[in-house]
Formats: structure tokens, sequence, C-alpha cells
């Protein structure tokens, strides 16, 4: 799949997932979901791995049918929670970096989780949070819709032909490639289906996102 290279002499715009893209965050996701499965009896292994591909309300109707949805709800918000308020959390190799070396309202957040969250986990890593983050609260449609993605740059006041989306997850990339955006994959050994570019670390496409940001990326639809 091609996508039409940023237009010259417009500002660049650099939409960002979170979890999986610039911080590292499975380690507490399963810690969150063993928990979780503990307090309902079931086997943390097995949840965890129907959680991986599914959303939460969809997790439980697969591994607790015969619970109230609502109440499991509840229950895992109350645990992500207090994870990040007291979880081990690390940003990964080059997002401090190139956050900062972003200008200023050129980029967002764009991710599943909540805000509140996502603040907490950036004050706990010491990453700069932008003046737009898209979250799970935001859309009524998530990933792979691509409306957090439109609505993300809509608030940055940005055409998606000049956005550019850093991501890590099949449903993320899709989302992206479904609002018309260049699609980046980083932190996987093999690319997702879709994607414009592949990086296996996010350190390796810190370069390449700065200079798509400054207009000095003359790849970015290769």
């Amino acid at each position: 799949m091609t996508s039409e290279p940023a237009r010259p002499g417009r500002v660049k715009y650099v939409l960002f997932d979170v979890d999986g893209t610039l911080i590292d965050a499975v380690g507490n996701q399963r810690k969150v979901w063993g928990t979780w499965a503990e307090r309902y009896g079931l086997d943390p292994d097995g949840v965890y791995e129907v959680a991986l591909r599914t959303r939460p309300m969809e997790t439980f109707a697969q591994v607790a049918a015969d619970r109230d949805p609502h109440e499991c709800l509840a229950m895992l918000h109350e645990l992500e929670d207090e994870d990040v308020r007291s979880g081990v959390y690390a940003a990964f190799d080059g997002a401090s970096e190139l956050l900062r070396g972003l200008p200023l309202g050129s980029w967002a957040l764009v991710t599943s989780n909540y805000e509140h969250r996502v603040r907490g986990r950036f004050l706990r890593t010491g990453l700069p949070v932008p003046g737009v983050i898209v979250d799970a609260a935001a859309v009524e449609e998530g990933k792979p819709s691509p409306v957090p993605y439109l609505l993300a740059a809509e608030r940055l006041g940005a055409e998606p032909g000049d956005c550019l989306v850093i991501e890590d997850a099949p449903s993320g990339v899709r989302s992206g490639l479904r609002a018309g955006m260049t699609v980046w994959g980083v932190n996987a050994v093999a690319a997702v289906e879709g994607v414009h570019r592949h990086f296996v670390s996010l350190r390796e496409a810190v370069p390449h996102i700065l200079a798509f940001a400054s207009g000095r990326d003359g790849k970015a639809a290769a």
C-alpha cells in the first residue's frame, strides 16, 4: 500500500500510539490481567492470551460469560488504576529524545487506554505530555476504526495527508491507514501488514520520525 508523500511547505504532524509504542507496558498488562483472573478463579495465562486479542468486554464474554461484565470491567479498571500508581514502567529507548525533539503542537497521543492513566504513566517515565490526547472516552469507535486518528488530526488542525502514525499493533495500523495517513510500525521483529515503513525498534525510527516532522524525509511513503 502506498500513501501520498507529505506535501512540501506544510506542517507535518506525528500521532503516537502509547502502550507498546512509547511505553513498554507488557509486564504491567500481564500482571493486571493475572490479578483479575485470580480474583475470579480463572487461569491467568489463559485469560491473558484472550485479552491480547480482544477488547475487555469481549474478553469477559469469552472467559467469564457467567459474570456481570460491568462488574468485571469495574474490577479491571480498579486494578489498572492501582498499577499506574504503584507499578514499574519504562519508556522505550529513544522515546524521550523523540518527543522532546518534536515541535510543540505538532504531535498527539492516540490511545485505547484512558487519559488519566496515560498521564500517570508519562509522569512516572518522565515523558512530556502533548496538548492533544485522544483516549477511549473521546470516541465511540475505537481502533481499528479511523475515528480516533481522524479526531486527533482535527484537534491539531491537521489534514490526514500531513500526518504520520506510529504504531505497534495491527488494529492501530489499520486505524491509521483507514484514516488516510502514513503509517510506520515499530517495536516488532516482523512488519505489521500494511505499514509504509517498518522499524524493529523505536530507537531505530527516531531520526526518521524527526526528519518527517521537519519535512526532510524523502521516504515518507516508501
